[in-house]
């Protein structure tokens, strides 16, 4: 595991997201030094965009804190802001726009002085191979290079953070790989955040996984340390309870 004793640049501190009687995360911990590669892993509806999304500053937590590169992404969002690249599932872009139009825009709306702006554009471009498709309409892409005009985004500024949810869902094999190969290359800059529950994703790429059910952390710690005769798959299917049902409804009493 990388850098387990430098700066926590991911940090959350008892965090909570209730929708009524919902309850979507409940007292999720943990810290993310520089430079670790991190896989959110568990089942769909486990609570993993819930939390990236508090941890993006997207999203306000019924309890608890969180932090980018020391900053709280509540009472400091611009700041933590400066420090994040965040990759939504599906993320939005404008689909009458060119790539480049898209990324001219992200530039200018944080504030990238032209001769910056100019510098972390062509890095982008070269980063994310866009060369083919600067000029084309966003809507006329592939999926794949949607994928690849989203990271392309949110690493413009230069951030220190990577936050991804499900960054490879949708993209075929040959996408995928291409997509590792990236993140891989990015995880040797920065400390990376990503949410999946395919579990080959954890083992390509992850240095570290923090297992999440029923939105609560069960796990957290090295891939091989959850692996049972070298795969995730027993592991994962035991840990999820396969078969219960789910359990993260409770009374409003019950938190009070």
């Amino acid at each position: 595991m990388a850098n387990e004793s430098g700066k926590a640049m991911i940090e959350a501190k008892g965090l909570s997201k209730f929708f009524g009687p919902f309850v979507a995360i409940q007292d999720i911990t943990f810290s993310i030094p520089e430079g670790q590669i991190v896989a959110f892993l568990g089942p769909n509806g486990a609570g993993k965009t819930t939390a990236m999304r508090i941890l993006s500053g997207f999203l306000s937590a019924s309890a608890g804190s969180a932090s980018i590169a020391g900053l709280d992404v509540q009472s400091q969002r611009l700041q933590a802001a400066k420090h994040l690249g965040y990759l939504p599932e599906n993320g939005p872009l404008y689909q009458n726009m060119t790539p480049l139009e898209l990324l001219t825009f992200f530039g200018e709306a944080r504030g990238l002085e032209p001769d910056v702006f100019r510098r972390r554009l062509d890095k982008v471009i070269d980063q994310c191979a866009l060369q083919l498709v600067l000029e084309k309409p966003i809507d006329k892409l592939s999926r794949g290079y949607k994928q690849r005009v989203g990271l392309a985004q949110a690493l413009l500024h230069d951030p220190d953070v990577l936050i991804m949810d499900e960054p490879t869902a949708g993209l075929d094999p040959n996408q995928i790989r291409e997509f590792r190969d990236n993140i891989q290359k990015l995880g040797k800059s920065k400390t990376i955040l990503l949410s999946t529950h395919i579990l080959q994703e954890v083992e390509a790429v992850a240095d570290r996984v923090l297992f999440v059910h029923d939105g609560r952390l069960i796990f957290d710690g090295r891939p091989n340390e959850l692996e049972e005769n070298g795969s995730l798959e027993e592991p994962f299917y035991k840990l999820t309870n396969h078969g219960r049902p789910p359990e993260n409804v409770v009374k409003k009493e019950a938190r009070a």
